[in-house]
C-alpha cells in the first residue's frame, strides 16, 4: 500500500452541531428534538450534495416559521460547530507528509463551508495531493462513485490505498472497492493501525 486517503470531519477536525445548539437551546430535550426533527442529518447532507445554504435555510424556514432564527444559525454560526483539530490526528498527517507518503482526502462537505474551513485550517490546502469534496461532485460517501472519482482522477488503484473514516458504512464501502480501510476512533488507535501497515516509524511522535 502506497497512498493514504483521509476523511476530514471527525478524523482531522471536529464537527458537532451540539456545540452550537447547547448555547441556543440549553434544554437538552428541546435541543435534541430540534436536531432530530428540524435541522436533521438528512437535511444537512443535501448541502453536502451541492444544495446552497441559502436555499436550504429558506426551504426549511418555510416549513418551520417559528424556528427561523435557529435554522439560520446552522449556516450563519456553522464554524461554532467546529472547535478545532482532533488531538493527534493532524500530527499523524504531518508525519506521513514528512515521510513522503502520498496523501489524499474524500470528504462529505458543502462547497461553501469547505471554502471557509480551508481558510481556517490551512493544512487542508497544503497537505493533500487532491481533495474530493462531495458537493463539487454531487456525490456523498458511502456511494462508491465518489471513491472512484479520486482513484480515476489521480490514476490510483484501490489496492494501493488505505482509507480512514469515522463512519463504518464509509469504511465498508472503501473495503468493497478493494481498499484497505481503518475505522477511525482515536488518534492513538490510528497511529497503531498505520504502524501495523508499515506507514509510521514507531519512534515517531506527533
Amino acid at each position: 500500500m502506497k497512498n493514504v486517503i483521509f476523511d476530514i470531519g471527525n478524523v482531522l477536525i471536529e464537527w458537532n452541531p451540539e456545540l452550537l445548539y447547547r448555547k441556543l437551546l440549553p434544554d437538552p430535550a428541546k435541543r435534541h428534538a430540534f436536531l432530530r426533527d428540524v435541522c436533521t442529518m438528512d437535511w444537512n447532507i443535501q448541502q453536502d450534495l451541492g444544495r446552497s445554504w441559502a436555499e436550504a435555510v429558506a426551504a426549511l424556514s418555510r416549513e418551520h416559521p417559528d424556528k427561523t432564527g435557529l435554522i439560520a444559525a446552522y449556516s450563519d454560526r456553522w464554524q461554532e460547530m467546529v472547535p478545532g483539530e482532533i488531538p493527534g490526528s493532524v500530527g499523524i498527517l504531518e508525519t506521513l507528509r514528512q515521510s513522503g507518503v502520498p496523501l489524499y482526502a474524500i470528504t462529505n462537505f458543502s462547497s461553501e463551508k469547505f471554502a471557509e474551513t480551508e481558510v481556517r485550517f490551512p493544512f487542508l490546502k497544503t497537505h493533500f495531493l487532491d481533495v474530493v469534496v462531495s458537493a463539487h461532485e454531487r456525490l456523498v460517501k458511502p456511494d462508491p462513485r465518489i471513491y472512484e472519482v479520486l482513484l480515476s482522477r489521480n490514476g490510483l488503484t484501490a489496492e494501493d490505498c488505505v482509507f480512514i473514516d469515522d463512519s463504518l458504512p464509509n469504511v465498508n464501502a472503501a473495503r468493497t472497492l478493494g481498499m484497505a480501510a481503518i475505522h477511525f476512533q482515536t488518534a492513538e488507535d490510528l497511529r497503531r493501525d498505520l504502524q501495523e501497515m508499515g506507514f509510521l516509524n514507531s519512534a515517531a511522535h506527533a
